[in-house]
C-alpha cells in the first residue's frame, strides 16, 4: 500500500489522523510517517484498514461485493471465504482457494488482492 492509497483509505473512513492511529492501535506519528511516504505501510496495518473500509459499507453491498460472485468462483464450496461468509473480506484470510492466491504467503496474497475488484472497490 503506498502513501497515497493510505490517506484515501483514511479519507474513505472519515478520520483524521489521531482517530485512525487509535483505531489501527499504532501511533499518530506513524500514521504521519506512512502518509508522507517516509514509512511502508505493513503488511497488518494494511489489512486492518481494509478490514474497517469493509465493514463500514452496507451489508446490501457486502453481499453483492463477495469474492463468489465476482469473480464466478467454482471453488466456492471448499473456501473459508464461503464457510465464514466473508467473501467481502477474502483479502484478509489465509487459505482462501482463488486460483491466483491459493498458494501465496500474505505478503504476496496481498499483492495479487491490491488488484481485485472485491478489495479495489473499497475505495
Amino acid at each position: 500500500m503506498d502513501k497515497d492509497l493510505f490517506a484515501k483509505a483514511r479519507a474513505t473512513l472519515g478520520k483524521t489522523q489521531k482517530e485512525l492511529a487509535q483505531l489501527l492501535g499504532i501511533s499518530l506519528k506513524a500514521v504521519q510517517s506512512y502518509e508522507q511516504g517516509w514509512r511502508s505501510v505493513p503488511l497488518h496495518v494494511e489489512r486492518q484498514l481494509f478490514f474497517l473500509l469493509a465493514n463500514q459499507r452496507p451489508k446490501d453491498l457486502r453481499a453483492k461485493s463477495c469474492c463468489w460472485n465476482v469473480k464466478k468462483c467454482a471453488a466456492k464450496q471448499d473456501c473459508p471465504a464461503w464457510e465464514f461468509q466473508a467473501g467481502h473480506q477474502c483479502w484478509f484470510l489465509s487459505g482462501t482457494l482463488c486460483s491466483c492466491t491459493h498458494d501465496k504467503p500474505d505478503k504476496d496474497k496481498m499483492e495479487l488482492c491490491r488488484t481485485c475488484p472485491v478489495l479495489t472497490e473499497l475505495l
